[in-house]
């Protein structure tokens, strides 16, 4: 941290107590006396108390005690109510958002509540059970679903088809029934793959072979879209002026099972390049692998949080943003 703002940075033996209040009284009087400079301290990590996360008003108020104002740019933990992302608000004045957390509700709120259309959203991930609740909002307000990732099979299995070992939430077939049936209702489209890349065991080296999506034979399993699916959502992204990712649409992590995310990076590039959409990625898994795709310098926003920005997209209000006086 010295280097990068080439300014010598005191690391506090706490983050409250005596030792830090001199500390910090000792920089204050540091920075008066040279005029144009600025003390950098670096408080200890605030989890080693468990008051922190109970957000402990009495811990809070400690936190707070040797400081006047505070700014909080650390959207990562924005939806967490603790003490030192909410307790400390009710001490000091006034409390405002640093410019990356204004960044964030800018391009993720403001997409959500007022996006150009179309709009798109694609969730990937493995499980229906930890996406539900984004699903159901944002069809509320994007015109396109596009599903990827494991969540997939369970969706094709409430559609009565065969997904061989793929991987399917059984409890949840009802709900992805009634989340398509959502989508009818309310006139927007929800995307599945048309094909599929398919193993024998999960493995990056086990047998492959790409198949319809309601060809998936017995014994096997479904770990990326096949190249149809790619050139299907090339064509619907296309059209869209708004698009925000929130999952991968495998299991990238295997070279051989990687291309359907890749692809789809290089067409949220283009789409961005060339067509002047927005382009947002949240979810720690999608940021890995729009990094690894080498088209992170391409996209509008790649947020820095995975809990804050899906439940952000999921409408709910951010208990450390919900604090600040001002964004």
């Amino acid at each position: 941290m010295s280097k990068l703002l080439g300014r010598t940075v005191e690391l506090a033996p706490d983050c409250i107590g005596g030792k830090v209040n001199q500390l910090v009284a000792k920089g204050y009087d540091k920075s008066s006396a040279d005029g144009n400079s600025c003390t950098v301290i670096l408080l200890e990590n605030t989890r080693f108390y468990k008051e922190e996360t109970k957000n402990d008003p009495v811990f809070a108020a400690k936190l707070a005690l040797p400081f006047d104002v505070y700014i909080n740019d650390a959207f990562g933990t924005a939806h967490r109510g603790h003490a030192s992302t909410e307790g400390v608000t009710k001490h000091l004045s006034p409390c405002v958002s640093g410019f990356l957390l204004a960044k964030e509700l800018e391009y993720l709120d403001g997409a959500i509540s007022s996006g150009k259309k179309p709009m798109a959203a694609i969730v990937g991930g493995s499980k229906v059970s930890s996406k539900i609740t984004v699903l159901n909002s944002l069809l509320e307000k994007c015109d396109i679903i596009i599903i990827g990732g494991g969540m997939v099979f369970t969706f094709l299995k409430a559609k009565g088809m065969e997904v061989g070992t793929s991987l399917v939430e059984d409890d949840f077939i009802e709900t992805a029934k009634d989340v398509m049936a959502k989508a009818d209702k309310l006139g927007r489209e929800i995307i599945l793959p048309v094909d599929i890349a398919i193993a024998d065991s999960f493995s990056n080296d086990a047998n492959r072979k790409v198949v319809a999506a309601n060809s998936i034979p017995e014994g096997w399993m479904g770990l990326d879209n096949g190249p149809d699916s790619t050139e299907q959502q090339r064509k619907i992204l296309n059209n869209c002026k708004t698009i925000l990712m929130n999952g991968p649409m495998g299991v990238f992590e295997f070279s051989n099972y990687s291309k359907g995310t890749f692809a789809l990076m290089e067409i949220l590039s283009d789409c961005t390049k060339k067509n002047g959409a927005t382009t947002i990625i949240g979810g720690g898994d999608s940021v890995a692998a729009c990094e690894q795709s080498g088209h992170a310098g391409d996209m509008s926003h790649i947020s820095t949080g995975g809990g804050a920005s899906l439940e952000l997209l999921e409408g709910k209000i951010l208990p450390g943003v919900a604090a600040l006086d001002n964004l």
